[in-house]
């Protein structure tokens, strides 16, 4: 047994984490949905998505049976959308391929969409008993400071050293224990910022304990300025309906219903001639109206309401220029949609849709 598992596994006996939702009821489904949803995600914010993503898919089979609206609806709110798309794909890929039966080797979990390296070794180590490293954010932190690791964990050689160390330290004993205790140091004491070094089990032998560098480690990705973006959401209102535009299945918010855009508010009328066969002035404009961060660049967005009378609703079928990506909707349907958090922002204090949790 390495020299970290026989400082850890007695500390996790005493302080690990042993009542999260996804530690009941153990299976290679509940663990990989509980993996795909922490990355890039805390504990807290997880857990009320993982419980109702649960109740309302308690299977591989069930999240394979539902449609990509149903399962983008649970996870409005989470981000990074393509985890939510690949879970989907993956479930369907699991019951037609395996008849609904995870892979159990490490070579089968890494052919399903979303599923990399480190969440493989997590259901095979936690969920099927077998010796299988892990190297999450949690787990790179740990091992960053302990062995000074140097470089940007997402850079080719970094990440080569970081899996030969973790795969050096992890026990082929008692491994669901060891995984579970370095994610839980890294989490509760190994954190990113103020360590609580003094209630660490592996502090006399962390170098970055005994040279102060804890702070230094890991070493961030090289930073560079965001570029920013402005865009036009447009909120056509007729009556009781709005309407609304399915995103493409690639980009941001792949999949998921938003606004229209666009990005000059001159092109306006062009884009109505186009889609509605008519032009109506904007009712209200406000610019700068939220702005949303994410990974690779900054958006701010502008709305413009547009009031729709019902004499030109009834001059067209409801199907937008025939199109099933553009649609009028009614407040209950919008309900049902998987929306993204900032335009359900945006119609939650308009109240066209209910409160959701972003």
């Amino acid at each position: 047994m390495s020299r970290i598992a026989k400082h850890l596994l007695p500390w996790f006996e005493q302080h690990g984490r042993k009542h999260l939702p996804w530690q009941h009821d153990v299976s290679p489904y509940r663990v990989w949905v509980s993996e795909i949803m922490l990355q890039q995600t805390q504990v807290a914010t997880v857990i009320p998505y993982f419980e109702r993503f649960m109740q309302s898919f308690v299977d591989v089979e069930a999240l394979a049976a539902a449609s990509q609206d149903e399962v983008l609806q649970h996870w409005a709110g989470l981000g990074y959308y393509a985890r939510g798309r690949n879970l989907h794909k993956a479930a369907q890929q699991v019951v037609q391929q395996y008849g609904g039966v995870f892979p159990d080797t490490l070579e089968g979990l890494i052919a399903l969409p979303g599923i990399g390296r480190s969440t493989a070794g997590a259901i095979l180590s936690l969920a099927c008993g077998q010796p299988a490293a892990i190297l999450d954010g949690n787990v790179k932190r740990v091992l960053a400071r302990v062995f000074q690791i140097e470089g940007w964990p997402g850079q080719t050689a970094a990440a080569r050293q970081f899996w030969q160390i973790a795969e050096q330290q992890t026990p082929r004993q008692q491994t669901e224990q060891y995984n579970q205790a370095m994610m839980d140091l890294g989490s509760l004491v190994c954190t990113r910022s103020k360590p609580a070094c003094v209630e660490c089990p592996l502090t006399r032998f962390c170098l970055s304990r005994r040279d102060g560098t804890q702070a230094l480690f890991p070493h961030g990705k090289p930073k560079k300025a965001k570029p920013q973006r402005h865009r036009w959401f447009l909120l056509h209102h007729c009556d009781d309906q709005w309407l609304l535009q399915k995103r493409p299945q690639t980009g941001i918010w792949g999949g998921l219903w938003s606004l229209p855009e666009l990005d000059n508010l001159d092109d306006l009328t062009d884009w109505q001639l186009r889609q509605m066969k008519c032009s109506i002035e904007p009712a209200w404009q406000q610019e700068k109206l939220l702005k949303h961060s994410f990974t690779h660049f900054d958006l701010t967005i502008s709305l413009a309401q547009i009031e729709v009378d019902r004499s030109l609703m009834q001059q067209r079928p409801p199907g937008v220029a025939e199109s099933d990506d553009l649609q009028w909707l009614s407040r209950d349907a919008i309900a049902h949609l998987g929306l993204p958090a900032p335009v359900a922002k945006i119609l939650q204090e308009l109240d066209v849709s209910p409160e959701i949790d972003c």
